[in-house]
């Protein structure tokens, strides 16, 4: 028996006006529990909204673009209902039926398939602003076809199943509406075929279906749009077709890489300048961030031998603009300590072998977030953040000690957050960074379970290493590194004894932490952790 579910944003922490970034399903898909049916993206985090129930989306309330906050209706799920009423399974083709088809998109009974705009809200009259492909080309399944753009959004239309381009319905500059006609595909298996019957486009539709037709195991091949997706408002795109400049070509340093109005300035003042003789890069070409550095190498891979070309995670893209940003703007300083826990690893293996039935366990993490906290308490500075919202730099000294630590995942690094850590045993300091860890490498993380930290713990023990630089994660002022630990020889004052020495790196901004003060809070920790009685004093 099917019963109505209203989906809604679940709890993601302090964000609001989270924007949506994807929307994976439409009216009439059937969809599993869990299956992800938005994503959303904050400025630290991506995450995905399940399905709380298995059934069939009747309703989707969200557009790509709309800002949501916890509570906002993401969709109406009929659960309970199965595929047979109806629905079309998400991921798949519309199919020819005998009563009208739910999906925007109409094929042909014949070998043809007609791609129309689908449902766009309330818009009319959207225009034309790109067409990525031409007569002829072979197209996959979802390969964006031409792009939209009303005066609060911009859509690609994508291919509804592999095939040939056989006609275009559409020129740059026409309004559509939902329904209308825009290309007219021939599926891969017919499009010779189907290109007999369309004279004008025989030579280069017949090419590509017959090297899209030689081996079922090869894909077909793809039409190549510009390169550079712009990521960009429907004003600025505006903006940018009527100077004339390829938004493709345009580096955004807005949010998320969002191109903004003074970036296709200043690239139209770069190219200007080069024309000149007086630049040696234009902001488009620039990797540098404004800071008229050389452009990145362009290099053609392919001929010095066999490549292949994946995308970044989407960990990794986030990420790596955040980290590019901090290595720029932060005047970091790295500072290296070694502590002797040969006593503490003793007792921590002792802890473990008498907890054994129990199933605690102790982890060295858990030790170094303790000694850190302490560390904190003691220096102040360390647990601070600069703002500059005001118009002058200040410094906020928070109260609270929510510890970060990096964690190994399949699709990169990402950084929970233990919170309240003073208020937290060893052992139950171990028991969530076990769980938090876990859910990274699920990729259950919630953008709640990653903020509001003071302070970061990055340790590469696990794998190895002597000694590292790392990153600071801003607006945190400090970030300790730690490597795998070793036994070396230690003088004491009569002879060499084996002790388990464990490598500490500590990168701090010089700004708010002067040399002075991060050796001392580095022989701190290394004092704690080589007595950890005087976590008590």
């Amino acid at each position: 028996m099917s019963q109505t579910i209203e989906v809604k944003v679940p709890d993601i922490g302090d964000f609001k006006d989270v924007p949506v970034i994807e929307v994976m399903v439409k009216p009439g898909d059937t969809v599993k529990a869990e299956d992800s049916l938005v994503t959303l993206e904050s400025d630290k985090a991506t995450m995905d909204v399940p399905s709380p129930a298995a059934g069939i989306v009747k309703e989707v309330k969200v557009k790509i673009g709309d800002k949501v906050s916890e509570g906002t209706l993401v969709l109406v799920l009929d659960a309970g209902a199965s595929s047979s009423e109806g629905a079309t399974v998400r991921g798949e083709a519309s199919k020819p039926a005998s009563a009208p088809s739910p999906s925007p998109i109409a094929a042909t009974p014949s070998p043809l398939t007609e791609v129309k705009v689908p449902d766009i809200g309330d818009f009319k009259d959207v225009p034309v602003i790109e067409i990525m492909v031409k007569v002829g080309d072979a197209v996959k399944a979802e390969d964006a076809l031409v792009t939209l753009e009303s005066d609060k959004a911009t859509m690609d239309v994508p291919a509804p199943i592999a095939g040939v381009v056989q006609a275009i319905a559409v020129k740059l500059g026409d309004k559509v509406s939902q329904g209308s006609l825009i290309i007219t595909l021939a599926a891969t298996g017919a499009a010779v075929a189907a290109t007999a019957a369309s004279p004008a486009a025989a030579p280069a539709a017949a090419e590509a279906a017959a090297a899209a037709a030689t081996s079922s195991s090869t894909p077909a091949p793809v039409a190549t749009a510009p390169a550079g997706k712009a990521h960009a408002s429907p004003s600025v795109r505006k903006f940018a077709r009527e100077l004339g400049v390829d938004l493709s070509k345009v580096a955004g340093r807005g949010p998320k890489g969002r191109i903004r109005h003074e970036d296709v300035q200043n690239y139209v003042k770069g190219v200007m300048a080069q024309a000149a003789g007086g630049a040696t890069a234009t902001a488009g070409a620039s990797l540098g961030g404004g800071l008229d550095l050389l452009p990145w190498p362009k290099v053609d891979f392919a001929k010095f031998g066999a490549i292949e070309t994946k995308p970044l995670s989407r960990i990794k893209k986030i990420s790596g603009q955040n980290l590019a940003r901090n290595w720029v703007m932060v005047p970091a300083v790295t500072y290296h300590e070694d502590a002797d826990i040969t006593d503490l690893e003793a007792f921590r293996l002792q802890v473990n072998k008498e907890n054994e039935k129990s199933g605690q366990k102790l982890t060295m993490l858990a030790f170094l977030i303790k000694a850190c906290v302490k560390a904190l308490q003691k220096f102040p500075e360390f647990n601070a953040s600069i703002d500059t919202s005001g118009g002058e730099m200040t410094l906020v000294y928070k109260k609270y000690f929510h510890i970060a630590f990096a964690a190994d995942t399949p699709n990169g690094l990402v950084v929970p957050v233990v919170k309240n850590a003073d208020q937290k045993g060893v052992f139950e300091i171990a028991a969530e960074t076990g769980e938090l860890a876990r859910k990274g490498r699920e990729g259950k993380l919630g953008p709640a379970e990653m903020q509001g930290a003071c302070f970061t713990i990055s340790s590469l023990g696990g794998i190895g290493g002597t000694h590292f630089s790392p990153i600071i994660n801003a607006p945190e002022v400090a970030i300790l590194g730690v490597n795998k630990s070793a036994m070396k020889p230690v003088w004491d004052g009569k002879a060499f004894v084996p002790r388990l020495i464990l490598p500490l790196s500590l990168t701090a901004d010089h700004r708010v932490i002067d040399g002075a003060m991060a050796t001392h809070f580095n022989v701190y920790v290394r004092r704690l952790l080589g007595d950890m009685r005087r976590i008590m004093l």
